[in-house]
């Protein structure tokens, strides 16, 4: 099971037309969601009891690891008064970047690899 999901994402982006028509909506959804209201990131909203997800938590520096445990004590402020954050204090899309992503493929391509040689046969010539 891929932790990601499937996307489309590689086929829009080689697609001109695609790539025009589809980034609005995409920016439209991503502020509708509402999370950058709150200070969150997108991989932010990763499913944490995952076990490669938290092995991908476990692979973060000390620097985004207190960005991140910052901005959910953050959120967790607006959720207890019902507000969102100041409009100036809000997640702005350019610095909303996928900071998780590259440590989750890391590990799931880690775990093929280790499937792969666990269940590799030797067979004598």
């Amino acid at each position: 099971m891929n932790v990601l999901g499937p996307s489309l994402a590689p086929y829009i982006r080689s697609s001109r037309t695609l790539k025009k028509y589809v980034t609005p909506v995409a920016h439209w959804y991503a502020d509708l969601m509402g999370y950058r209201k709150m200070g969150l990131k997108y991989d932010d909203l990763q499913v944490e009891e995952n076990p490669q997800v938290q092995r991908a938590l476990g692979r973060l520096s000390p620097r985004e690891t207190y960005e991140r445990s910052y901005r959910f004590k953050i959120a967790s402020n607006c959720d207890l008064h019902h507000k969102p954050l100041p409009k100036e204090q809000w997640s702005k899309p350019e610095d909303d970047k996928r900071y998780l992503q590259s440590h989750i493929l890391n590990v799931i391509k880690e775990e093929e690899e280790r499937f792969t040689w666990d269940t590799m046969t030797v067979q004598r010539k």
